[in-house]
């Protein structure tokens, strides 16, 4: 049985590291404090993919008493730890996220155009805000033909699992 409680701990210490570089590389000031605004790229970096909802909750759990706009390192480091060893907020399967855009392109063609993709994440579900679309636009569309082939950009957003 000590084998296993090392393997936990190393596990822990492991996730800790991980979120410890993330964190590190929005700590400006090196002052182990954050804009609590970069909370969700960091989140995003380590592989979680919540809901702004979700998000939200997050915050509200490591925000102070009083919030100053900042997140402090101790409080974001044992919240993230159990989200991360609870497996939380995991990114969807490439498989399911190439469904979702074929349900999208009805006419299988292979790709979307930019506007067809903009209707779709700014008006369905959770919308995307305006900055958000332009970012996911500059990323996603083929600068030769001026259209989003799915399975590649699906291929480019998604994280094989370490």
């Amino acid at each position: 049985m000590a084998e296993d409680k090392e393997s936990a701990e190393a596990l822990v210490s492991k996730v800790q590291r991980k979120i410890t570089e993330a964190f590190n590389l929005f700590d400006d000031e090196s002052n182990k404090t954050v804009d609590v605004r970069e909370i969700g790229t960091i989140i995003r970096s380590l592989g979680c993919f919540p809901t702004e909802g979700e998000l939200h909750e997050i915050i509200t759990e490591v925000e102070e008493d009083e919030p100053t706009g900042f997140i402090r390192f101790e409080k974001f480091l044992p919240t993230m730890t159990k989200v991360l060893m609870e497996r939380k907020f995991r990114p969807i399967p490439e498989e399911l996220l190439i469904q979702a855009f074929e349900v999208l392109d009805q006419e299988k063609k292979g790709y979307l155009e930019p506007e067809e993709l903009k209707k779709f994440m700014t008006q369905e579900g959770e919308p995307f805000s305006n900055d958000e679309m332009e970012e996911m636009l500059s990323a996603s569309v083929d600068p030769d033909k001026n259209v989003i082939f799915y399975k590649d950009f699906v291929g480019m957003m998604t994280v094989s699992e370490q």
